[in-house]
């Protein structure tokens, strides 16, 4: 395309990239509200048409708006724009699909992988088992109205947990998976929160871009008894949530 043809709605010579201004302009359409949350966004090729530019400049127009966090690319469905962070009270009694349900949302998890593995360290000292004890070994993604709000991997002693793995599957729901596995009601014992960026496997996980920030949440759960049934570590993608810290 010749660099000094004029384009609709594009300033050129001005100094400010046509990508930028394709990422000002869907920023300030997404603010008047011609696309809600969730809404998926016009193609690539519909908006290299609207502003009579190449596809590429229309994909780092859309990747600016991604690293901002203000859409997200989902592979092979097309890109979203991103909802209000949503407020995720962490008490004695978390449960993902209450929360996401509470605010009028569809809640659902994926298992990805499972398999027994030995418990490292960390995960045998806190489920109160001896290192290299069998332990279940969940991979997950939970969704809310069908976007990846966290990924985690989950930790669960054998051979007590043994069918959790099917129930979680079927269920969609740790709480209903547990319920299925015999146990009705559980707490959270502890809780340690901090930040990093997200790797490119987890980035893949959550729809988002390699490098972005997330929230990193340790836990463990206990039965009834004040047996420890559950090691968890979930990957909160950072913009989507506001962790509440309370009782």
């Amino acid at each position: 395309m010749d660099a000094q043809l004029q384009t609709p709605g594009l300033v050129r010579g001005e100094g400010l990239t046509a990508w930028r201004q394709i990422a000002d302009a869907l920023t300030a359409d997404i603010a008047a509200g011609l696309y809600a949350a969730g809404q998926q966004l016009p193609t690539e090729s519909a908006l290299a048409a609207r502003f009579s530019v190449n596809r590429h400049t229309v994909r780092r127009a859309l990747a600016a708006l991604a690293e901002g966090g203000l859409v997200r690319a989902s592979q092979g469905r097309g890109t979203f724009v991103e909802g209000a962070p949503l407020s995720y009270p962490i008490g004695t009694r978390t449960r993902f699909s209450e929360i996401v349900s509470g605010a009028g949302r569809e809640a659902w998890g994926d298992l990805l992988a499972a398999a027994t593995v030995p418990a490292a360290p960390e995960q045998a000292l806190a489920l109160a088992l001896t290192p290299g004890a069998p332990v279940l070994e969940l991979h997950t993604v939970h969704r809310a109205d069908g976007a990846p709000l966290s990924t985690a991997l989950t930790w669960l002693p054998l051979p007590r947990f043994a069918g959790f793995g099917e129930a979680y599957a079927a269920r969609g729901s740790i709480t209903r998976a547990f319920a299925e596995c015999g146990v009705p009601d559980y707490t959270r014992m502890s809780t340690r929160v901090r930040a990093r960026p997200a790797d490119a496997q987890e980035a893949s996980r959550l729809d988002i871009t390699p490098g972005r920030v997330v929230l990193v949440v340790s836990s463990v759960n206990v039965d009834p008894a004040g047996v420890p049934i559950q090691a968890n570590r979930t990957l909160f993608a950072a913009d989507r949530v506001e962790l509440v810290i309370g009782g």
